[in-house]
C-alpha cells in the first residue's frame, strides 16, 4: 500500500522527533511492504517567520490532500509577544478546524520497565497501565454560550454545557471503533445524578453501541469517581469516552499516571480516517538543536496513525513491540534516565526502536 503523510514539523523540538517517527515508518514500509511519501509543510512559529502566518493555505491544502497528518510542537518563546490571533498555537487550532476533527485520543500508558516513575505505589502499577481516553473536542462548556453581568458583589459570570445527539454520537462511534480493536470496552464517563447534558449523553451512548456495536460493553462511572480510580486502580481501564471539559481533565490525570510526559501521544479524529498525530509534549526550544529530546511519544502517535488511519494493527504492534524491547533493553533518553540505564540521545534511541521491527 501506498501513503501519503503530511509532515507539519513545527517549533522548537518538532523537527527532530519527527525526523526520528519518519525513521521507524520508513522501517515499517520495508518490513511490510507499505510506501510512505512525506511532505513536509510549515506551521506554528517558523510559518509566521517564513509566510507571515501561522498556517498558510498551502499547509490546509497539503493536509487535507493527504492520507493523514504527523505534527511535531508548535511555539515558542520567540513569538510569545505576538497577537493572539497570530500565536503559533493557532495554526494547530486552524488545522483542526480546517480537517473537521471533533475528537481527542489521548492514551495515558505505563510500560512495565518505567514502572517506577509513577507516582503511584509499585503494587497498584506492576503490571503496566494503559488507559485511553477519548475527549470530545469541539462542543460542550468550552463552546457553548457564555456571558457575564451585574456590578460589584453582584457580577456573575455564566457558561452553557450543552450537547446534541448527534455530537454524542459521533464520538461515541469513534470510541467503540477503538474498542473493537482492544479489549471491547467502553467506560463512559459523565455526572449524570446532576446535570440534564450527561443525563442525554448516557442515553445516546447505550442507545447508540447497542444499535450499531452490539459487541462492545458500555459501563457508566461518574467523573468524579473516575478520578479516584485512576489513582485507585488504573488498571481497571481500557477506552474511556467522554465530554470536552471532562476529558480535559481526566486525561491530564492520566498522564501523569505514566510520569513521563515524553512517553505519551495523542491523535486529533473527524469523521474519516484522515487524523491528525502528535505528542502531548510542547516544542521544548530550551532543547531544541541538542538531540536530547525523546522521540518516543511521537514515534508512538505515527503508530497511532497505522492503526487508526490506515488499519495496519500489525505495523501498531510492531512499533510497540520495538519501543518496549529497548526500554527492557536499559536505553533511556535523558527525561526518564535511571541509574545503571544507559543514556542515549533522541536521535539514537529512534535509531534503536527502527532497528527493532
Amino acid at each position: 500500500m501506498n501513503y501519503k503523510i503530511a509532515v507539519l514539523d513545527g517549533d522548537g523540538i518538532g523537527p527532530e522527533i519527527c525526523r526520528g517517527a519518519i525513521e521507524v515508518l520508513e522501517k515499517v514500509g520495508k518490513k511490510f511492504g507499505h510506501t510512505f511519501a512525506f511532505t513536509h509543510y510549515p506551521i506554528g512559529g517558523c510559518a509566521i517567520d517564513e509566510c507571515g502566518t501561522p498556517l498558510p493555505e498551502r499547509t490546509v491544502e497539503g493536509c487535507l490532500a493527504s492520507d493523514s497528518v504527523l505534527l511535531g510542537a508548535v511555539g515558542g518563546y520567540k513569538w510569545d509577544n505576538m497577537p493572539v490571533d497570530v500565536r503559533p498555537e493557532k495554526g494547530l487550532l486552524g488545522i483542526r478546524k480546517a480537517m473537521g476533527l471533533y475528537s481527542n485520543i489521548r492514551p495515558a500508558k505505563l510500560w512495565k520497565s518505567l514502572v517506577s516513575a509513577s507516582p503511584l505505589k509499585y503494587d497498584i502499577v506492576k503490571d503496566g497501565v494503559e488507559i485511553i481516553i477519548v475527549r470530545e473536542l469541539t462542543g460542550g462548556i468550552y463552546f457553548g454560550e457564555r456571558g457575564k453581568g451585574g456590578e460589584g458583589k453582584e457580577q456573575y459570570a455564566w457558561d452553557t454545557e450543552k450537547y446534541s445527539v448527534y455530537e454524542i454520537e459521533r464520538i461515541m462511534k469513534i470510541a467503540c471503533e477503538l474498542a473493537l480493536k482492544r479489549s471491547r470496552k467502553v467506560i463512559s464517563v459523565d455526572k449524570a445524578n446532576v446535570l440534564e447534558s450527561s443525563r442525554l449523553w448516557r442515553k445516546t451512548v447505550h442507545e447508540y453501541a447497542a444499535k450499531y456495536y452490539p459487541e462492545i460493553t458500555v459501563e457508566d462511572m461518574l467523573v468524579d469517581n473516575t478520578a479516584m480510580q485512576i489513582v485507585k486502580n488504573p488498571a481497571q481501564f481500557d477506552v474511556v469516552v467522554t465530554s470536552n471539559i471532562f476529558g480535559d481533565i481526566l486525561s491530564d490525570e492520566a498522564a501523569q499516571v505514566t510520569g513521563s510526559i515524553g512517553m505519551l501521544a495523542s491523535s486529533s479524529l473527524g469523521d474519516g480516517t484522515r487524523g491528525l498525530y502528535e505528542p502531548i509534549h510542547g516544542s521544548a526550544p530550551d532543547i531544541a538543536g541538542k538531540d536530547i529530546a525523546n522521540p518516543v511519544a511521537t514515534i508512538l502517535a505515527a503508530a497511532m496513525m497505522l492503526r487508526d488511519s490506515f488499519s495496519l494493527t500489525d505495523e501498531y504492534r510492531a512499533i510497540e513491540c520495538a519501543v518496549e524491547s529497548v526500554l527492557e533493553e536499559g536505553y533511556r533518553t535523558a527525561d526518564i534516565m535511571k541509574d545503571g540505564k544507559t543514556k542515549v540521545s533522541g536521535s539514537r534511541m529512534a535509531q534503536l526502536i527502527a532497528e527493532r521491527i
